[in-house]
Parts: structure tokens; sequence; C-alpha cells
């Protein structure tokens, strides 16, 4: 199976599921996972024999070998892919045999992560898998996997639930304040504004929009408010705010030519955006795509601030000005 959909709708969440369930020795009438028996056990453990998880960034990170040096691995582990070796390690599994005399499950998270020579390797043996082996990749871009790859698997598109339900199970799960906000910066995924939660981005989101709504015309005292803001949230970083500042520039220009926000339904809307020049919303938009690349790893961050906060203020001035 092949699980695909946007980011933060919980294909993950399922497919741990649906492994959970395969590999259960005792299911419930209503078609759950006991929870209690001794594969349930071992895969609440995490040392299921009969199940394999593979995905970026793995603790195999630490078992590449005295030979490799460190600054590949570092490499490697930013670029988040999955290795040739760690889908070569899935032969002895699939083609040996059972532990339990059941069920196998291979689970891949972000099968789009696989380079080239691994992609091949899990390729060869989709080819001719035993019957008892289950194969559940998850994939929030379908379209990079090799094409052979999907049409191998069966394909189960997922969508980001209605507005009602996501603001519902955000409740449920203590988030109550401002859910439709995020959920609409979120692309209407669930799990992703959870996870913005958990990490503490939902108060630095909130102080980069307020500092875009009202910024100060000098672009380095906005640069000084953004420096501030990444200083006092270690979680919230270079990366997360230049992709704050470029959906705020294509909100601001949608509203423009369209009337309507993709992305800030839920926030203030600015002053005078009138009298804002979509051309030079969409110039400042493409200007500040160039800073993505550099997000991660800025040479000066007060200097990159800087030239980050001119850009935008450059956008958002008045046309008559």
């Amino acid at each position: 199976m092949l699980l695909v959909g946007p980011a933060g709708v919980g294909k993950t969440v399922f497919a741990e599921q649906l492994a959970r369930l395969l590999l259960c020795e005792s299911i419930t009438p209503d078609l759950t996972a006991c929870g209690a028996c001794q594969a349930c056990t071992w895969l609440d453990a995490g040392n299921h024999p009969d199940f394999r998880r593979v995905e970026p960034d793995g603790d195999d990170d630490a078992e590449d070998g005295a030979s490799e040096k460190a600054g590949e691995k570092t490499r490697k582990r930013s670029q988040r892919i999955i290795r040739i070796d760690r889908i070569r390690e899935l032969e002895p599994f699939v083609f040996v045999g059972s532990h339990r005399d059941g069920n196998r499950v291979v689970l891949i998270t972000e099968a789009e992560a696989m380079n080239p020579a691994a992609a091949n390797a899990l390729l060869k043996i989709l080819e001719e898998p035993p019957s008892s082996v289950y194969f559940i990749l998850v994939s929030s871009r379908q379209k990079t996997l090799l094409p052979t790859i999907r049409s191998r698997c069966r394909i189960i598109p997922f969508g980001a639930p209605d507005v009602a339900a996501a603001t519902a199970w955000l409740a449920s799960a203590g988030l109550e304040s401002h859910a439709e906000r995020y959920l609409s910066l979120a692309g209407g995924a669930p799990m992703r504004v959870a996870q913005w939660n958990e990490q503490g981005h939902l108060a630095p989101i909130d102080a980069l929009v307020d500092s875009l709504i009202s910024p100060p015309e000098d672009p380095i005292a906005l640069a000084a408010r953004w420096d501030a803001l990444l200083k006092s949230e270690s979680l919230f970083r270079m990366e997360n705010l230049v992709e704050g500042v470029q959906r705020w520039l294509f909100d601001l220009a949608q509203e423009r030519m369209t009337g309507e926000v993709r992305y800030h339904g839920g926030w203030q809307r600015p002053k005078r955006i009138q009298s804002l020049s979509p051309n030079a919303l969409l110039a400042a938009w493409r200007e500040i795509n160039q800073f993505r690349r550099s997000a991660r790893h800025p040479l000066n961050q007060l200097l990159f601030l800087e030239n980050l906060a001119a850009y935008y203020l450059r956008g958002v001035r008045p046309a008559s000005s």
C-alpha cells in the first residue's frame, strides 16, 4: 500500500495502526488490535521481530561505520534521505521467514526520501514478495517516487478533513483557542497544528504575524524584532520565519487580486491593504524565495534578517509612495 496526501492529515498514524492490526494475534470483534497479546506488547516495546520501520534520519545514522566521515553523516542527515543500506537490510527480513509464523510488516515513512539507489533496491524486493509480507509506504510527495514503485502499490489517497471535524479533533487534543486560524495556516492539516503546538510554535507564529501586520518602517528595527524572536524560541528556526514571511506576502497579493486569502484568514488584516501593489508583493515573494536556500545556515543571522526585512518592506510599501 502507498498512503499519499498532504503532510499532517494522519497518514503515518493510520499506517501505524494498520501495521498493529496486521500483527495482532487476538484481533477484537470490532477489528482493532487487542493491545494485550504478545505481538502487541512487543510492538509497543519497539522490538517486534516481524516488524521493520524505515525512515530518514533514523537511529541507524549512528551505525554508519567508523570509516565514514562525520561531515558526510551531517550532510546526509540534513538532506533527510533513506540510503540503500536501509533497504538492503530488509532482504533477509522479507525472504527468510516469520518469527511468529504470521504476517510481517514493513513500514516506510517519508518514502520520497529514498535516494535513487535505495528506490531501485526496494523495487527489486517488491517484484516478488512473499504473500505474508505487507509493505506500507507513506508519502507526502508521491510524484517524486519511481513510477515503477507506484505501479506496484495500491495507492490510497488521504485528504484534509473538513474544518468542523478537524476543529473538534484539535479541541479534544486540548487546542481550542484559535484552532481554525492555525488550521488555515496549516492547509487544513490538524496533526500539523498539533505538532506546532507540541513544539511551541504557535506563540512565535502569532508574534511573527503581528510583526508583519504592523511592521516598523526601518528594516533594521524589523530585523532586530525577528532576531529577538528567534533567540527566544529555540525550536522556531530561521526557515520557519522565512516561510511565514513568504506566506504572508502570498496572501496579501492574493487578497489584492481576488479578495481572498489562503493562509491567514483568522488574523487581522493590515490597514491600507488596498494601497499595496500586487506586482510589488509578488516581486518580494519571488525575491524572498531565494532566502529559503540559505535559511538553515545563514553566515550572519542579523545581516540575513536585515536583507529579508528590506525586501519585505519594499513589497508592502504603498504603491503611491
